[in-house]
């Protein structure tokens, strides 16, 4: 329904057949491309399934003789220098098939209480805490040099900017996000206060 409104719309405003034509077939090319994505993520966690992979990290994790917090600051360093070399769609859908499990075992599983696990929350809302670190760590890695894919964006649309002005551009935006990040992991009672209410 949506589409087809969307479809009047273009044409009462006059956009012209061959662009009607142009905009459609764009849209089925990036449509193709989204589900493609999907559908290999779903064989590529399939694949970690059967392979056991997501466990073997789980109980290597568990079996890390550091501190746990410690642990999940470094899944999220190695996050950072992932988001330097690949964007951050790709990265998320490569990595959290195997680190979500494990940092569910970490806190002590799925359905653990808020007393008896290891970061001081439940199952259900250690997932909600660690999919918003995994996001802003997504966003930061957007900015992090040498990919910095808005960076590049941004200096794209702007041909009179370089490169590396706009990196220095959002140098305080970088560190924003940084101290976002940190105070997130600090207190996580800054994330889960509004899904506590419900």
């Amino acid at each position: 329904m949506g589409a087809f409104v969307v479809f009047l719309m273009a044409l009462i405003r006059g956009m012209r057949r061959a662009q009607l034509r142009e905009a459609l077939i764009e849209t089925a090319k990036l449509t193709i491309m989204i589900f493609t994505i999907i559908w290999g993520v779903l064989v590529y966690v399939r694949f970690l399934g059967f392979a056991g992979l997501p466990e073997a990290f789980s109980d290597w994790i568990n079996a890390l003789d550091m501190a746990p917090l410690l642990i999940l600051i470094c899944i999220l360093l190695a996050y950072a220098v992932l988001g330097m070399f690949m964007d951050a769609i790709g990265m998320l859908l490569l990595t959290l098939p195997v680190v979500y499990p494990a940092v569910m075992a970490l806190n002590g599983g799925e359905f653990v209480s808020a007393a008896d696990s290891t970061f001081g929350m439940s199952g259900p809302m250690c997932a909600i805490w660690f999919g918003i670190l995994v996001v802003k760590m997504a966003e930061f890695c957007l900015i992090t040099p040498p990919i910095g894919l808005n960076c590049f964006v941004v200096s794209a649309v702007h041909e009179d900017l370089s490169v590396q002005d706009v990196f220095r551009g959002v140098t305080p935006f970088f560190i924003a996000d940084a101290v976002t990040i940190t105070l997130l992991v600090a207190f996580p009672a800054i994330v889960l206060w509004l899904p506590s209410l419900v």
